[in-house]
Formats: structure tokens, sequence, C-alpha cells
């Protein structure tokens, strides 16, 4: 069983979240500072947690184009896949964050919120489709 780490990327801060050991449900876990020490953090969280693969929010507008943030994502998305050597997969994020707030997460506690939605739709999406 693999288990899988959420990310959602913000210039400020990053949310964390982590799948439970059988991939099908997502769980807030952390928001770091997005600083230079961001990358190896996000290692020892991996090896720590027995991380198999990752899942990175891929920014979006409401007509599918990128957001001016997606570069920043898609520079991120290579630095994880060379430090991690795990695999990183984009799903779509739309409007996580704000969702997350809704459901009352607030300040860094909306960041892992946000990273566990992103997470879980992967998580579904996988599910459906039937790639366990």
């Amino acid at each position: 069983m693999t288990r899988f780490l959420g990310v959602d990327y913000g210039t400020k801060y990053v949310g964390l979240a982590i799948s439970d050991e059988g991939g099908e449900m997502a769980f807030p876990l952390a928001a770091l500072a997005n600083t230079k020490k961001l990358l190896d953090e996000i290692v020892k969280i991996c090896g720590e947690k027995g991380v198999g693969e990752i899942v990175l929010g891929e920014s979006r507008d409401f007509q599918g184009g990128a957001n001016p943030v997606q570069e920043k994502i898609a520079a991120f998305k290579k630095e994880l896949e060379a430090t991690t050597n795990l695999p990183v997969h984009f799903e779509p994020e739309f409007l996580t964050s704000a969702q997350a707030r809704n459901l009352g997460g607030a300040g860094n506690h909306s960041d892992a919120s946000a990273a566990a939605l992103i997470l879980q739709g992967y998580l579904e999406r996988k599910h459906k489709l039937g790639n366990n």
C-alpha cells in the first residue's frame, strides 16, 4: 500500500496532507513556511510517513487557464521530483483554499485543509478509475 502526500503550494505557506495507508482518505498534516528549507522538510516527512507518491495542486482559473502562480508550481514540481525521487502528480485545484476556510480552517490550518481537499479529490478520482 502506498501513502500519498498532498501539497497545496503557496508563495508564503505550503499546506500538506497525508493519506491513510490504503490511499483512500486524506487528512490535513501541516503548513510549512515556503523557505529554502521547504524541500528538506518535505523529504523528511516523506521518509517518516512512508510516502510513495505526491499529489500537487495545479492552479487554474475559471476558464481552465493557468493562474499566475502556476509557473512557480510547475517549477516546484520539478524540484520535488528531483529531490524526493517520487512520482509527483498534478491534481486540479479549484477554490480549495476558499473551501478550506469555509470548513472552519483559519490561517495555516486552511493551507493544510486545502491540501487535504486536493489529495482527497485525487484519491477519489483514482479509485473511480480503478487505479488502486
